[in-house]
């Protein structure tokens, strides 16, 4: 196993249905009355919340086995106790996560190139998110290379299965086998669903 290892979480979808939650003028919940105050609230919890069991999995497993690191639309790699606000997550929700973007890739590269510059030769790098597309996985390896890895059963698997899985790791403290981003599978089939937990 790597010395250490810096997780790079891709990030929730901030324009989607439970964002919209948050944006809504009369939502009276907690998180939400915290995102209009100026302290705001954790990006992680923010994202946690817009994307559920996912997210939740990718931040548990991360922050049990290494450095967590969100990976935000306009911002680059936030740390996920970094404080948001409604008016920053408006902002996030206005830039589109596409691997031409520019808005989104240049804070995306540049924040990658900081990380890259203070790892040790034994540190790891792993993507927790989807594999399957380029809206992350191009600007990565530009930065990491053949450094950049993924959990290898993660292959075939949708949100919810790897959201599932990663909590069962965190809670039978058991980390997965993470495999090279660079020449891999980036396309399965479907697993087998995870048995239910007793």
């Amino acid at each position: 196993m790597a010395e250490r290892r810096v997780f790079l979480l891709s990030p929730a979808n901030c324009g989607g249905e439970r964002a919209q939650l948050l944006f809504s003028p009369g939502a009276n919940f907690d998180l939400a009355r915290r995102l209009r105050t100026r302290g705001g609230a954790s990006l992680g919890e923010v994202m946690s919340f817009v994307s559920g069991l996912y997210f939740r999995g990718k931040l548990t497993y991360a922050a049990r086995f290494g450095v967590p690191l969100v990976i935000t639309p306009h911002a680059g790699l936030r740390p996920p106790d970094e404080s948001v606000t409604l008016a920053r997550l408006r902002a996030a929700a206005r830039v589109d996560i596409h691997p031409e973007n520019q808005r989104y890739l240049r804070p995306l590269r540049a924040s990658a190139r900081a990380v890259a510059s203070v790892l040790k030769p034994d540190d790891g790098v792993t993507l927790l998110g989807s594999i399957a597309s380029d809206k992350y996985v191009t600007a990565l390896l530009e930065v990491f290379g053949e450094r950049l890895t993924f959990p290898k059963v993660f292959v075939g698997r949708g949100d919810m299965s790897r959201g599932g899985l990663l909590l069962r790791s965190v809670r039978y403290d058991v980390e997965l086998e993470y495999v090279p981003v660079m020449g891999a599978v980036r396309h399965g089939p479907r697993p087998p669903r995870l048995a239910p937990l007793r």
